[in-house]
């Protein structure tokens, strides 16, 4: 059975009214409306690509194909009993792959790469005169080399961290922890308990288990909606490959007074420290007021309850600190390939600096220090860039600059600082939302960056506008003024099993 009739069997399963919501569901970092054809007006590059986007796009035909024929119908807030059929339809969203064997999905996924790197070829090809490379077209129908997939050294409950929300159940009930089922614009969310999902690690189904627990004896009601009031909101758990568990509690503070804010903090406090919680052994127990759908820790600070302030993790030789905040690839054993890979391709030695876009905690800068002449770390996240200082304090590592902010802010300034005839490789690992234009145009008219990889988990989505600016002739209208990049080699590396996600690093040089 080939994949998309295997794949259209499951929508007699799961109700995707959009493709918007199918992706948001299927994600590693799961964030809804993250299609980039359905954005505001592009340039005309942009709807060169973004005037097909939909048409070829991998998971975007997937999606089709399961919503053919169906349509958005509105379900009452009591569902039914849960059983096999509400975790199966679960399963089949959050880990759509998880009925093949995992050769078979690694299959999926590299097909899915290439069909990707195909169009992007194409494109650049269409814009009047860019090399996708200056050799002859090599296997796969590509111009760049394309390396096998690299599998994940971990298939099942690889996931470091995970976000359990809280809202009506398959019974009903409104205290339920787990992940969602359909769309809130059809007001059909179910919260569905996450105990049988393949890729989720049997401590952060206890801690959320114990959580509901909790939820049920609490007096205050969840809060589902803001405008409708309540309080409990989404719990987040944390791990490393200690077993060390942190878990953080959020919750909207509505008009309580701080006494009371207070009293609610001690009851969760005790919950998992003395009482029937304990048995999750919490390494750290965070609270977080959180009047807004995502919170960061400026906008309102992770308060420590009990325990520790910090995870650690040991990766590629260096023991590396996690803040609450702060972003770590979501598979650990998965993340060392990864960031090997990445030191392979960038090359770098003692003549070169390595300059780390979004470093997260600075694992691939910190991993690769010893062969570079110096590294240069740029991060939003100020937690982030905490770990990264420390982790390199306590690894005795003296050659690298981590700098907190916006990328295009700081990027320019300290590009200029920096051509004095060094050579820069550069790194890019943004989120799904792409780089800023400011940092695409500061890393092209950078004389001094000859190397640059690019990592994505989104290829095929606003990363794509990057690559585009990062390798189309010399526009002085953009300010696009330095030589075009060419894309030279292609690395998938799974770090999502079950899930139709991987990593692709890229190779540019010029």
């Amino acid at each position: 059975m080939s994949v998309f009739l295997w794949l259209a069997e499951i929508k007699r399963r799961v109700p995707m009214h959009s493709p918007s919501c199918f992706l948001s569901r299927v994600g590693p970092l799961s964030k809804p409306g993250l299609l980039p054809w359905c954005a505001t007006k592009h340039p005309c590059w942009s709807k060169l690509f973004l005037g097909s986007a939909g048409e070829g796009n991998f998971t975007n035909v997937i999606t089709k194909k399961c919503q053919r024929g169906q349509k958005s119908q509105k379900k009452p807030s009591y569902i039914g009993p849960l059983d096999g059929s509400w975790q199966e339809r679960l399963a089949d969203v959050v880990t759509p792959l998880w009925r093949l064997s995992y050769e078979e999905q690694l299959k999926v996924k590299f097909e899915a790469q290439k069909k990707i790197l195909r169009r992007l070829e194409s494109y650049l090809q269409k814009l009047n005169g860019v090399n996708v490379t200056t050799s002859a077209p090599r296997a796969e129908g590509l111009s760049c080399l394309l390396h096998p997939i690299i599998p994940s050294p971990v298939i099942n409950g690889y996931r470091n961290k995970s976000t359990f929300s809280v809202n009506r159940g398959p019974d009903g009930n409104p205290k339920t922890v787990g992940y969602y089922l359909g769309t809130w614009r059809d007001r059909s969310i179910v919260c569905v308990r996450s105990n049988h999902l393949k890729n989720i690690p049997e401590k952060h189904n206890q801690v959320a288990q114990y959580y509901e627990v909790f939820l049920r004896q609490s007096p205050l009601e969840p809060c589902l909606l803001f405008h409708e009031g309540g309080y409990w909101r989404e719990l987040i758990v944390r791990t490393n490959s200690q077993g060390h568990t942190m878990a953080i509690v959020t919750f909207h503070p509505q008009e309580l007074r701080q006494e009371e804010l207070g009293v609610q903090k001690e009851a969760v406090k005790k919950f998992f420290t003395t009482g029937p919680g304990a048995v999750c052994d919490l390494t750290s127990l965070y609270f977080q007021e959180s009047t807004v759908t995502r919170c960061s820790h400026q906008q309102s600070p992770y308060q420590l309850l009990s325990g520790e302030p910090h995870l650690f993790e040991d990766l590629l030789g260096l023991k590396i600190r996690i803040s609450p905040d702060a972003f770590f690839q979501i598979n650990t054993a998965g993340a060392e390939v990864l960031y090997r890979t990445v030191g392979e391709l960038s090359r770098v030695n003692s003549n070169t600096i390595l300059l780390d876009i979004c470093c997260g905690t600075g694992v691939i800068g910190l991993s690769l220090a010893q062969y570079a002449s110096q590294i240069l770390g740029i991060e939003l996240v100020e937690q982030a860039v905490e770990d990264a200082r420390w982790t390199a304090a306590f690894n005795g590592i003296t050659n690298c600059e981590f700098h907190t902010g916006r990328a295009e802010k700081i990027l320019p300034q300290l590009l200029k600082s920096k051509e004095d005839g060094q050579v820069i490789v550069a790194v890019v690992n943004p989120a799904r939302a792409g780089l800023h234009y400011q940092v695409v145009r500061a890393i092209r008219n950078c004389r001094a960056i000859h190397t640059l990889i690019f990592v994505s988990c989104k290829p095929h989505g606003e990363a794509t506008r990057n690559i585009i600016e990062l390798c189309c002739p010399p526009d002085s209208a953009k300010k696009l003024l330095g030589e075009p990049f060419v894309l030279r080699k292609a690395v998938p590396v799974d770090l999502f099993p079950h899930t139709l996600h991987c990593e692709l690093v890229l190779l540019f040089t010029r």
